[in-house]
């Protein structure tokens, strides 16, 4: 069996996210989502939260050969606890194969596990967490950008947000 897995923050998932996931799923035979957890940021929704709309997002795709899950230690030994030989990163055309390289090149050394790039549905290419956020934030529509149950939480969080700021 064939098992691969899908590192990032997702915070929060986007459709440029599901997107690589899905396709990712066409070719392997178990595909591991990870919320990989940084504690050096402080991002906008609970670790569980992210889990929990992936999850949700998976299944209404129908990706029944998908698992979420989440770590705070390297994707490298996530992977080797798994039994995962590949990564798969998606890549946008906005410098994210430099970004992506080195740590490939790391978890390669570290653990023997290569990194498949998947390009971006050019559709999707310019969605990123962070500019949803800022779009958000600034009152714009994200509709399409992130699963439909991401829209009144993000309207939440940022309610959240400005009231700590007051």
């Amino acid at each position: 069996m064939t098992i691969a897995v899908c590192p990032g923050s997702y915070d929060p998932v986007t459709a440029g996210h599901l997107d690589v996931i899905e396709r990712s799923a066409r070719f392997f035979d178990e595909v591991h989502v990870v919320v990989a957890v940084n504690a050096a940021k402080t991002p906008m929704f609970s670790e569980s939260t992210r889990v929990e709309v992936i999850r949700r997002a998976l299944e209404k795709a129908g990706c029944t050969n998908v698992v979420v899950f989440s770590t705070d230690g390297l994707i490298t030994d996530y992977c080797q606890k798994v039994g995962a030989t590949v990564i798969v990163k998606g890549l946008r055309q906005n410098g994210d194969y430099e970004a992506e390289l080195g740590m490939a090149l790391v978890n390669r050394k570290l653990a023997g596990i290569e990194t498949l790039f998947l390009p971006a549905d050019p559709i999707l290419e310019h969605i990123s967490s962070s500019i949803v956020k800022d779009v958000a934030r600034h009152g714009g529509d994200v509709t399409g950008m992130v699963p439909d149950c991401v829209v009144p939480m993000l309207s939440d969080a940022l309610a959240q947000e400005r009231e700590a700021k007051d």
